[in-house]
């Protein structure tokens, strides 16, 4: 029977991982999911005497993307967005994170720029609210301003296509307008 006891935690090793082997590092899940998206006030970067929070943006479905002029990933993803906000679907809010504002003013002015506004985070504070540990992140949130989902990394195409888009137009379409926020619906088909 001792002979089986190291045969036994060889095993269960094994499985532990071939489990996280089939994992994308990707999907790190968020205890926010579900929640009400933290608040914020921060200034524009375009307009540094205006502030704008998830208060303001109350009865839309939104994508808050963080990201910083000095990120390699962000560059990656930034066609995405710009094909995103040309489309006009839902509106696409930045927050600038740890960055300097001629750094990042720059960087859109170069590079186009596809959000309706930028926030600047620019000691980091409210992207720790986040939970961002990396920058790109690209949170959807809902009309009563919960976070519904949350990409880490650059966005692709197949990550907008297969995964947000079909949730911004459900979250659209199966909202309660009381305030108990969001409810769930039958498909569209069904």
């Amino acid at each position: 029977m001792r002979r089986l006891i190291p045969f036994a935690i060889f095993i269960v090793l094994a499985i532990f991982f071939a489990v996280g082997l089939q994992l994308n590092p990707r999907e790190l899940p968020s205890p926010l999911i579900g929640k009400p998206a933290p608040d914020f006030r921060l200034a524009l970067l375009h307009e540094p005497a205006t502030q704008l929070g998830p208060a303001d943006l109350r009865g839309k479905v939104w994508l808050l993307n963080v990201w910083a002029s000095w990120c390699g990933s962000c560059r990656e993803e930034h066609e995405v967005l710009l094909d995103l906000s040309r489309r006009n679907l839902l509106p696409i809010y930045g927050m600038d994170y740890k960055d300097s504002a001629e750094s990042a003013l720059a960087w859109l002015e170069r590079l186009g720029n596809p959000y309706a506004a930028t926030l600047v985070d620019a000691d980091g504070r409210v992207g720790i609210d986040y939970g961002v540990y990396g920058v790109p992140e690209t949170y959807l949130i809902d009309r009563s301003g919960v976070i519904r989902h949350k990409h880490s990394g650059p966005l692709t195409v197949e990550a907008l296509e297969k995964t947000i888009l079909p949730l911004a137009e459900e979250l659209l379409r199966c909202f309660n307008p009381q305030p108990t926020s969001f409810i769930d619906c039958k498909p569209a088909d069904g």
